[in-house]
């Protein structure tokens, strides 16, 4: 009898919920969560799509349409009530974008599993394909982002850069009605919702280092659940898991939050890890950039140490320009 037949000794009903998954309910993270409740069932065969429930959960960070998130209390506000489901009971797994994940969790969770990675890069939209170098002089560039904006000015001082939200029909939206000249996205959420716009100009990470696990998955569940990390286990992707645990170690020295311009991209060459990391003033006006080399298995040490050459170039008065 497989575990999606049978629960604590007694059997299930094909049609009862065994698994409730919380997501926030934009259509980027409902494609997230019908992508982990296919790859649920794709490894438990004997598991039905009507015993793998999806719950909404409106977040405050969805809540907040009018100002930028670093406002406002920063990344934990697209994860606070989905989290608090998961203490309660409510709901037994939570789909989380992870760049969207505070680096410190509550008590009594834990990353369970991570979905293979996507195309980590950046995308510019403007109503024809140009590079950054393109746009032109003094052009309004719209972005939620302190990442993007400060990565911007960086390069090109002379735009002006207006705070820019909504999920990415409403930016898409926006810039067809002309609010703003460009915008950025991210790739691995056009491919997830299975859009291409016209205007598209890819970044590669030399042009723009993508945020700290831009573009993968992660699936939060209680620890010590045995039940739901059984039905996890066979989904981790475990060179998704070094990258973005390197990626996130270092972002954890340096106390990242939605007020800090960080950038952090971890690549696997065999068993071999390249890693790189950056940290901008927020107006732009000063980039540091980093890189280190090892083995993959040293990853997590390999960020850290990262995250603390950064932290001592840096100094206490960085971030009051």
């Amino acid at each position: 009898m497989t575990p999606s037949q049978q629960e604590n000794g007694r059997r299930v009903k094909p049609g009862t919920p065994v698994l409730t998954i919380g997501t926030r309910g934009s259509p980027l993270a409902l494609a997230q969560a019908h992508e982990t409740r296919q790859r649920l069932l794709a490894a438990h065969p004997g598991l039905s799509e009507a015993q793998v429930a999806i719950r909404i959960i409106k977040t405050t960070g969805d809540k907040i349409q009018d100002r930028a998130l670093a406002e406002a209390g920063g990344k934990g506000l697209f994860t606070k009530e989905i989290e608090e489901a998961l203490l309660d009971g409510s709901i037994d797994l939570a789909v989380h974008s992870m760049k969207d994940m505070p680096t410190q969790l509550p008590a009594g969770l834990i990353m369970a599993a991570y979905l293979p990675r996507e195309d980590v890069r950046d995308v510019l939209l403007s109503t024809r394909p140009m590079r950054l170098a393109d746009l032109p002089q003094g052009a309004t560039v719209g972005t939620a982002s302190l990442r993007r904006k400060a990565f911007l000015l960086a390069r090109r001082p002379d735009l002006q850069v207006v705070t820019f939200r909504g999920n990415v029909q409403t930016r898409l939206r926006k810039l067809e009605e002309g609010v703003v000249a460009a915008t950025f996205l991210a790739l691995a959420g056009l491919h997830r919702l299975n859009i291409a716009p016209s205007g598209m100009q890819v970044l590669e990470p030399e042009e723009m280092l993508p945020a700290v696990a831009q573009g993968a998955i992660g699936i939060e569940c209680r620890d010590g659940d045995a039940r739901v990390l059984d039905y996890l286990a066979p989904l981790n992707d475990a060179p998704t898991q070094m990258r973005v645990e390197a990626e996130r170690a270092l972002l954890a020295v340096l106390d990242g939050s939605c007020r800090t311009p960080i950038a952090a991209l971890a690549e696997l060459n065999g068993d071999e890890m390249r890693l790189r990391g950056a940290i901008a003033r927020p107006d732009g006006t000063d980039l540091i950039e980093i890189e280190r080399r090892g083995a993959a298995k040293d990853g997590v040490a390999m960020g850290r140490d990262a995250g603390a050459d950064l932290k001592g170039r840096i100094g206490p008065d960085f971030f009051e320009a």
